[in-house]
């Protein structure tokens, strides 16, 4: 595809696009998967309520093209030499539109967004839920197929899209009467990115975002017509899921000046996966950001969870389609973020040493959910606490606290992960902003007795949606190719578990953790 592309001749480039919760940015790779330029902004939340949380899609819209343009520029390169455009992006937050005049009908609603927890309450303590649950442990009595026990077993959640889709039908009456007209458009971020960049020719997304949802069947590869029967959602406002790796057509030539293809489109943590080079099954991925989310490669068959894991598709790339098991804790850069305007620190980089300038936390414990609890104790109702403080405690005990948390909540996820899926884990890649934090990564070796490497690119969602497009453009040609381009930063072993050794020295500390965490379960009540 590099030689169409009006004759340019010259060095060739993949433009990546990474939409994430605090921030969009842009990189420009090279051959060697080397950022040659970038751009980034922030994303602005826009907090109208309590319990909401959403983005400006005019404002998202105008960085997106800021980051771009900005990006191009740092790299020293025109439009022209760019080969194609891959985008990954936040999952579960959406907007919805009108599909003639492309005009929102409301903001996004983010995935951090509780205004839906009241119907995600009261569906969950339905007596058609409960029916649901019945039929379906009789079905897996008749079959002792996992898939149906995990079905009788499964509730809604404010995180995925299916309620807060539900709340703006019924709070939203131009959305309503749209559905009706059949001129309602549904999008996450990316489906509405790609409708905005070809000026309204695709409405679509891949598999990897649609199976994150919760509206998606990762067994039949389809939008769930049962689901959406059940809370009477329209599927006719749905996009069109097409393979992760695809033409999803040409950028307008308006927008940048130059008819870009779009190659890739792919949701970040499976984007992440992707750009660490997880391809077999067993690799296994902690990106640490915004909120943690553990990955394993379960292969060609989606997992079946009775924990709190999610099946999710990772990418279809012509007949292969990867699963994924995904456990995740929203708060890991959120309560990071808190202490900095706390003013606990100033620069991120010294929490790691401010956390080993003292031997332990002096007894306090920090449990991080703002959003509630996630995988393995799925509590939406949880509170973020501080306990165990005294007149001694500093500012270094605090930090120590806020860090040890985030490695506490690490040790959850991979005994779950270990637990449910009954794969041998082979690596563990780490990636995410938290990831340059040496006390975090130490401590979660120790804890797990693993060996955790973590490569010279963090910014893994971006590297994964460009490595997915150049492959689908010829840029790069083999899986092994791309293996060959990583480089590692560092790698963190496990400090032994022999009497003494850190993790039996951890063990009265994590069950004073674990006293803290079940005291702030089910906080707010009713």
């Amino acid at each position: 595809m590099g030689s169409w592309r009006n004759g340019f001749r010259g060095e060739r480039f993949i433009l990546s696009v990474d939409v994430g919760t605090t921030s969009i940015r842009c990189h420009v790779y090279d051959k060697e998967a080397k950022i040659r330029g970038s751009c980034s902004e922030k994303v602005v939340p826009l907090f109208p309520e309590e319990g909401h949380v959403e983005i400006d899609p005019h404002a998202l819209w105008k960085s997106f093209i800021s980051v771009v343009r900005g990006a191009v520029t740092d790299a020293g390169i025109q439009m022209q030499q760019v080969e194609a455009l891959g985008m990954s992006t936040q999952r579960a937050t959406f907007t919805t539109w009108n599909r003639k005049t492309g005009v929102p009908f409301h903001s996004f609603i983010s995935w951090q967004d509780q205004r839906a927890a009241d119907l995600v309450k009261s569906w969950n303590a339905s007596c058609t839920m409960k029916v649901i649950h019945g039929l379906m442990k009789m079905v897996y009595f008749l079959t002792q197929q996992k898939r149906y026990l995990a079905a009788s077993l499964i509730v809604f959640s404010p995180q995925h899209v299916t309620m807060r889709l539900l709340w703006v039908l019924q709070h939203y009456t131009q959305v309503r009467q749209a559905c009706e007209e059949g001129t309602c458009c549904f999008g996450t971020i990316d489906t509405w990115l790609l409708f905005k960049l070809t000026k309204g020719r695709v409405h679509a997304t891949d598999y990897s975002n649609a199976s994150s949802t919760g509206i998606f069947d990762s067994y039949q590869m389809c939008w769930s017509g049962f689901l959406c029967s059940l809370v009477s959602l329209p599927l006719s406002i749905l996009p069109t899921v097409q393979d992760t790796s695809h033409n999803f057509g040409s950028i307008d030539p308006s927008v940048f000046g130059e008819p870009i293809p779009i190659m890739s489109v792919m949701a970040d943590q499976q984007a992440a996966m992707f750009g660490e080079c997880c391809f077999n099954v067993g690799d296994v991925k902690i990106t640490m950001g915004t909120g943690t989310f553990m990955d394993i490669n379960t292969g060609n068959k989606p997992h079946t969870s009775v924990a709190g894991l999610y099946p999710l598709v990772g990418w279809k790339i012509g007949s292969e389609v990867v699963y994924l098991a995904e456990g995740n804790a929203a708060d890991t850069g959120t309560a990071i973020r808190w202490a900095q305007e706390l003013e606990l620190f100033s620069d991120v980089s010294q929490t790691s040493s401010m956390a080993y300038s003292v031997p332990d936390s002096d007894g306090v414990c920090f449990v991080p959910s703002f959003s509630g609890l996630q995988a393995p104790l799925n509590d939406p109702k949880a509170c973020a606490s501080l306990m165990g403080l005294k007149p001694t405690s500093t500012k270094s005990h605090l930090i120590r606290a806020i860090l040890e948390s985030v490695a506490f909540r690490n040790k959850q996820l991979y005994e779950t992960v270990l637990r449910e899926t009954d794969i041998p884990i082979t690596n563990i890649r780490v990636d995410g902003g938290v990831s340059s934090n040496d006390f975090v990564l130490q401590l979660t070796a120790d804890l797990c007795g693993r060996k955790l490497v973590r490569l010279q690119h963090r910014e893994m969602s971006c590297l994964g949606a460009a490595l997915v497009a150049g492959l689908g453009t010829g840029f790069w040609r083999t899986r092994e190719e791309l293996r060959k381009l990583q480089s590692t930063d560092e790698v963190f072993l496990p400090r032994g578990g022999a009497a003494g050794g850190p993790c039996e020295e951890y063990a009265p500390i994590l069950r004073r953790w674990e006293r803290a965490l079940r005291r702030s379960m089910n906080w707010y009540k009713p």
